[in-house]
C-alpha cells in the first residue's frame, strides 16, 4: 500500500476538521456559515424523518444553484419515468439550499454532511441510496471511498477536467483515487476524456453539458412578466440586459450607459447578482441622472413608474432566466471576478451574448464565441467596441442566430446520462463491474 496516499487521506481528512472549526468560529459573525453550520447539523433527522422502509432512493449531490440546474434534468427524467425511486438532493452551499429547501422535484433536500469518515458513515448507514449522483465539480474524498466499499455506484455528470487540476499532477495520487470510485464518468467534451484515458480512466462517456438541456426547457416553459411587457413597450424597444451584475462588470459597462443608452433610446434591465439596500442605492446613484432609474419592487407597487423609466433594476431572485427573452443583447457578470455565470441562460433565447475575461474555466465561453454568438470582454474600450459592433440590427440578428444555433447543437447530455444508468442497465451492475483500477482500494485505507 502506497504510504504518501495514506498521508495524502490523513491530511485530506484532517483539513476537513480544521474547515469545520473554522466554520464554527465564523458562524458567530457570518450569516452564510451559520446558515450551513445549523443545516449541517439537522440532516441526519431529516434523513431519518423522511426514510421509510422498503423505499428506493437515488442521491444526487450538487454545490450550489448552478450544478442543481445541471442536474435538475435529470433527476425530473427520473421522476417522471421512474416514479418508484426516490430523490434525496443534497447541496453544499447555503446559497443552493435556502433557494431550493423546498422544491417538490426531490423527496428529501438537505445541506450534504462534513466530507469525514464518520459523517459518511452514517449518511449512507440512514439514505441506504442505490446510486449516488454528483454535479461537474464535486468530489468527496470520504464519501466517495465509503461509497466504493459499499459497492454503491457513483456517477459524476457534466464534468470537465483541465490539466492544471490536481488529479494529473505528479503528487496527485489521492485525488486520482478519488476518481477510481466513480462507476462512471460523464464529461462534457473529447479534451476531459483524453486526460482521463491519461491516468488510466476508461470508464468514460463524452455526454456533453445537461445544463443546454436545462436552459431549453425553461425557454419553452417561459412566461410573460408583466413589469417587463410594460417596461420594454411589448418588446418594440432595444432592450439591453445585464444578468447577475457584480460591482466589478458595473465599473465596465456603467459608463457606456450613462454615455450612449439614451442616443439608442434603449431599455436597460439589470439584475444584480446579490443586492441589499445599500449596494442597490449606489447602483441608481450611478446611473443617474442620465438614466432615470426604478426597482422591480417599486413597480410592483406603482406599475406606472415604469413608463418613464430608462432602467430598470430587478431587486428580486427567480426572474432571470425569464427575463432575458426581452433582451436583444445580453451581458452575463460575473467574468470580472470568480467567473461568468451561466451565459447558455441568455443565448438559449437567440441573442448575443457579451462576458467578462475570466471565462476559460467554462467550455461554452470559448465555444460560443467561435460560433459567433458569444463576445468576451477584458475592458470598458473592448465592451464599447462590442456594443458599437452590435448596433447594427443586421449584425445583431446574425450573432443572435448563431447563439442559438449553438445551443440547439448541445442538446441531448441529459438523455445520454439517463440511458447510460437506467436504461443500459448499469445501476444494477455496481462499481466492481466496469473494471475500477487497484488504485481505489488503497485510497480507501487511506481515508481514514
Amino acid at each position: 500500500m502506497n504510504v504518501s496516499r495514506i498521508i495524502s487521506g490523513w491530511l485530506y481528512t484532517g483539513g476537513i476538521h480544521i474547515y469545520q472549526g473554522i466554520l464554527k468560529v465564523a458562524a458567530a459573525r457570518h450569516r452564510k456559515a451559520r446558515l450551513m453550520m445549523r443545516g449541517r447539523r439537522g440532516t441526519m433527522d431529516a434523513v431519518r424523518r423522511v426514510r421509510r422502509t422498503g423505499d428506493r432512493w437515488i442521491w444526487l449531490h450538487a454545490a450550489s444553484l448552478g450544478e442543481f440546474e445541471q442536474g435538475r434534468p435529470l433527476m425530473e427524467r427520473v421522476r417522471r419515468e421512474h416514479p418508484e425511486l426516490k430523490i434525496a438532493l443534497s447541496f453544499y452551499s447555503p446559497s443552493g439550499y435556502e433557494v431550493r429547501k423546498s422544491w417538490d422535484g426531490a423527496d428529501m433536500v438537505v445541506y450534504m454532511p462534513a466530507d469525514t469518515p464518520r459523517m459518511a458513515c452514517r449518511f449512507l448507514d440512514a439514505l441506504r441510496p442505490e446510486a449516488a449522483v454528483f454535479v461537474k465539480y464535486e468530489f468527496w474524498g470520504n464519501f466517495l471511498s465509503e461509497l466504493r466499499r459499499r459497492d454503491i455506484p457513483a456517477y459524476i455528470i457534466s464534468a470537465v477536467f483541465r490539466e492544471g487540476q490536481p488529479f494529473f499532477r505528479p503528487w496527485g495520487g489521492y485525488w486520482r483515487g478519488m476518481l477510481c470510485c466513480f462507476t462512471r464518468l460523464f464529461v462534457q467534451d473529447e479534451d476531459s476524456r483524453r486526460l482521463l484515458s491519461g491516468i488510466g480512466l476508461d470508464n468514460v462517456t463524452v455526454a456533453g453539458d445537461t445544463r443546454f438541456d436545462r436552459v431549453t426547457d425553461i425557454m419553452r416553459g417561459t412566461s410573460d412578466i408583466d413589469a417587463l411587457e410594460r417596461f420594454t413597450c411589448g418588446r418594440t424597444r432595444l432592450t439591453l440586459i445585464y444578468g447577475s451584475s457584480w460591482e466589478a462588470d458595473e465599473d465596465v459597462y456603467f459608463p457606456w450607459l450613462r454615455q450612449y443608452a439614451a442616443e439608442y433610446k434603449a431599455k436597460i434591465i439589470i439584475a444584480p447578482h446579490e443586492f441589499g439596500g445599500m449596494r442597490l442605492e449606489r447602483m441608481r446613484a450611478g446611473l443617474e441622472p442620465a438614466l432615470k432609474t426604478v426597482f422591480m419592487s417599486e413597480a410592483a407597487a406603482d406599475p406606472s413608474v415604469l413608463d418613464s423609466a430608462d432602467c430598470l433594476i430587478m431587486d428580486c431572485f427567480g426572474m432571470l432566466s425569464s427575463a432575458y427573452r426581452y433582451a436583444c443583447i445580453a451581458y452575463v457578470g460575473g467574468g470580472f471576478g470568480a467567473g461568468i455565470h451561466n451565459i447558455n441562460e441568455a443565448a438559449v433565447y437567440g441573442i448575443p451574448v457579451v462576458y467578462g475575461p475570466r471565462h476559460d474555466k467554462f467550455i461554452e465561453a470559448s465555444e460560443l464565441a467561435a460560433a459567433g454568438g458569444g463576445f468576451p470582454i477584458g475592458s470598458r474600450a473592448d465592451y464599447a467596441g462590442v456594443m458599437s459592433a452590435l448596433s447594427d440590427r443586421g449584425a445583431r440578428a446574425e450573432a443572435g442566430r448563431r447563439a442559438g444555433e449553438y445551443i440547439a447543437s448541445k442538446l441531448g447530455a441529459t438523455d445520454k446520462v439517463y440511458r447510460a444508468i437506467f436504461s443500459e442497465g448499469e445501476l444494477e451492475k455496481g462499481v466492481h463491474a466496469v473494471g475500477m483500477p487497484v488504485l481505489s482500494v488503497e485510497i480507501v485505507a487511506g481515508a481514514y
